[in-house]
């Protein structure tokens, strides 16, 4: 299962705020050599405000293992004001309707096929949390082996908006993936899950059906 949590209900999910920020630094800063901001081992920017959404896998242990950040794009995100000259093909979204997915990843200690299993498990995440509020679309900064190859072999296919460049020692581009009740099944097919991935809070929940 995944934690899906905010900053008004982290508190339900014990250290997962805190978790998620020391898996981020694990990847993108020590592994991926990306220049960010972080104290005391934790990554953070001026994107982890009180309307972002986070995703975190845990094994069984309750290691923080896999991480997906969630943000609104009506609101200032960081493909539209860091890096939008990534971004050669069409307008940037600004609508609740499209919200900007980044900081996906998954610890590189983990087996390789343990890997695949978190990566299509924090797909669906991101699917089930997107179609539980209204949203139709993301729009993604992400590296280009997952978007070309990993990403479609699960089932959900994705639409390229600006070429590849080098951030670090990944291969990153921008991208727009779809969201729909379809390619949430398809996912599900292709990884062998038959039910919710998500863990929410019953405040969350009830949000959603208002």
């Amino acid at each position: 299962m995944i934690d899906c949590f905010n900053l008004e209900t982290a508190h339900l999910f014990g250290d997962a705020l805190a978790e998620q920020h020391r898996l981020r630094h694990r990847i993108f800063v020590e592994r991926l050599g990306w220049e960010m901001p972080s104290i005391r081992r934790m990554e953070y920017d001026q994107y982890d405000t009180p309307a972002t959404y986070y995703l975190l896998w845990r094994d069984e242990n309750g290691a923080a293992r896999g991480i997906a950040r969630l943000n609104p794009t009506d609101r200032p995100y960081l493909l539209k004001e860091i890096f939008p000259e990534f971004v050669t093909m069409g307008e940037l979204p600004e609508t609740p309707r499209v919200w900007e997915g980044t900081r996906f990843g998954v610890d590189r200690d983990l087996d390789p096929a343990t890997r695949q299993m978190v990566i299509g498990e924090l797909l669906l995440g991101c699917l089930e949390f997107a179609l539980g509020i209204g949203v139709r679309q993301y729009v993604v900064l992400m590296p280009l082996l997952v978007l070309k190859k990993i990403f479609p072999r699960m089932g959900c296919e994705v639409e390229l908006i600006g070429p590849h460049q080098r951030v670090g020692k990944d291969l990153i581009a921008p991208a727009l993936c779809d969201v729909s009740e379809a390619i949430l099944h398809r996912v599900r097919k292709q990884t062998g899950t038959t039910h919710s991935i998500l863990t929410m809070p019953e405040v969350f929940v009830r949000e959603r059906a208002a």
